[in-house]
């Protein structure tokens, strides 16, 4: 506890009668800030309370990284202090949350997971940041990363590897995978990523949370690493976003409705406002599905519950139909995806990494060196076509969102794997149908980031290997809170979100 904070004095009614302060640890932001603003616990009860699990829980996880101990609970004072004198900071008044480390946080190490940028403390916070601060939130500390985002595990040379809470010989994915583990295991109320190869929708589905891929350039992106500190700026991408992982759908609502609009200078032009659900009703709603595809096949491990998470919607007179819209061509648009996601992570390459991949022999290249080979020598006007696939896509699936509300499809087709160290070119995912490319892992995700179009997702269960699975529901562009609302209820007609044992 920092010094001075036992002296300062509060009627909270609630709190001498609660014996059990744990009960709080899994309720959502939402509930956390209402109970501290009705006075049920203070701020900076509900960090410490935080903070102590975290010491006790975070060691054999590894989720948390930085742990801003000191200012935490400093900021919570100040919460406490504020309404004391009736004054409300905003939504997540008080509340502590995570940030991933690839987010600047003002007088935080921040690192993105790269050896090199160990040191680096930045001095000043990145927009999303800024306006969850702004929004009353209490910053605990950054959560782990793989290097510089690149992977479907969190683990680097710096702070190591992160554990999955549901089984610590599982990933809870990447890149935001300590995100995903720390609200898995109560250790924030809510946490901050990013998504371009599903970095936020894999490890939601991995550790049993929710997670939003915002429609494109809805928060920004200024202040997140890479591209890392003195590079040139990059040319402007279409397929990464800013979004928030949490305990609940309209966590999520909240979250965007505090960290979207546009940044400078644009705001000086133009202001946001996020549009309201196209219905109340989850059965005034239409919606299509897909479970399956012969180009990246569903697990048995986990089809079965994806199925029969259909089959309870149906029982709730919820319209859903099978089928991918009309004028979609699945293979054409994975690939669309796959050769600007390998544009976009070759910008910023050294040009002697770029003059490596060039040497590569076109017989020693894989399909997925051979994408990256060609976005780096292919011509502008080559590049363009694939962007104007990438528009004409956005418009297929608009076209869509004319007649249905939104389109259910798998996070992954596996559950959390285990760890691996062996290179992205060797390794090899397991199913009980036989052994698979851990590229496939970027087919179910390629739909949304490809058309910047949102995508929420939410738990449906438990597998039979005792995983956490989820589904994403994909929305309209622009219409974020459809998505959400479509999942949340979804969630609720499963059963809810499930916490790991043990925490």
């Amino acid at each position: 506890m920092i010094a001075g904070a036992s002296c300062i004095h509060f009627n909270y009614s609630g709190i001498q009668n609660n014996k059990n302060l744990d009960s709080f640890a899994f309720i959502d932001a939402y509930e956390a800030a209402s109970e501290i603003k009705k006075k049920n616990i203070s701020s900076l009860e509900l960090t410490q309370l935080i903070v102590k699990r975290i010491k006790k829980f975070n060691p054999r996880i590894n989720a948390i990284i930085v742990l801003n101990e000191e200012d935490a609970l400093k900021r919570a004072q100040e919460a406490d202090t504020a309404l004391a004198r009736g004054e409300n900071w905003g939504i997540f008044h008080g509340v502590p949350i995570t940030i991933k480390d690839s987010f600047r946080v003002k007088g935080v190490v921040t690192t993105a997971g790269a050896p090199f940028l160990k040191d680096y403390v930045p001095e000043w916070d990145a927009t999303a940041v800024a306006r969850l601060k702004n929004s009353g939130a209490v910053i605990l500390g950054h959560t782990n990363v793989p290097f510089l985002l690149s992977d479907h595990q969190s683990y680097n040379e710096i702070y190591g590897r992160t554990n999955n809470p549901w089984n610590l010989e599982r990933t809870p994915g990447g890149s935001t995978g300590g995100g995903a583990a720390a609200l898995a295991a109560g250790l924030t109320y809510l946490s901050i990523g990013s998504d371009i190869g599903g970095s936020i929708r894999v490890p939601a589905h991995f550790c049993g949370v929710f997670g939003h891929k915002p429609t494109v350039n809805l928060i920004s992106q200024n202040g997140h690493i890479p591209p890392v500190p003195g590079s040139p700026l990059f040319p402007s991408s279409e397929l990464p976003v800013a979004g928030p992982l949490a305990r609940s759908s309209r966590d999520l609502q909240l979250a965007i409705s505090v960290c979207g609009g546009p940044d400078t200078p644009e705001n000086i032009a133009y202001s946001w406002k996020l549009p309201e659900p196209r219905k109340k009703d989850i059965k005034e709603y239409k919606i299509k599905y897909v479970l399956d595809h012969p180009s990246c096949p569903v697990s048995s491990e986990i089809y079965p519950l994806m199925q029969q998470a259909i089959e309870e919607f149906k029982k709730e007179n919820i319209d859903v139909k099978e089928g991918w819209p009309g004028e979609v061509i699945p293979d054409e648009q994975y690939m669309n995806y796959l050769y600007l996601l390998m544009g976009a992570m070759s910008q910023g390459l050294k040009d002697e990494e770029i003059e490596k991949i060039k040497a590569l022999p076109p017989g020693e290249r894989s399909p997925f060196q051979e994408l990256q080979y060609r976005s780096i020598t292919d011509s502008y006007l080559q590049y363009n076509i694939m962007e104007s696939k990438r528009l004409q896509a956005r418009q297929i699936w608009q076209n869509f969102f004319k007649e249905y509300d939104a389109f259910i499809l798998p996070v992954a087709f596996v559950p959390a794997f285990p760890h691996t160290k062996e290179p992205w070119e060797k390794r090899k995912l397991y199913t009980p149908e036989g052994q698979r490319s851990f590229y496939d892992i970027l087919f179910w995700i390629s739909f949304a980031t490809l058309t910047g179009l949102p995508a929420t997702v939410f738990p449906i269960g438990i597998s039979s290997s005792g995983l956490p699975v989820g589904l994403q529901v994909i929305g309209p562009f622009l219409e974020d809170a459809t998505s959400i609302k479509i999942a949340g209820n979804l969630n609720e007609i499963m059963g809810g979100i499930i916490h790991p044992k043990g925490y």
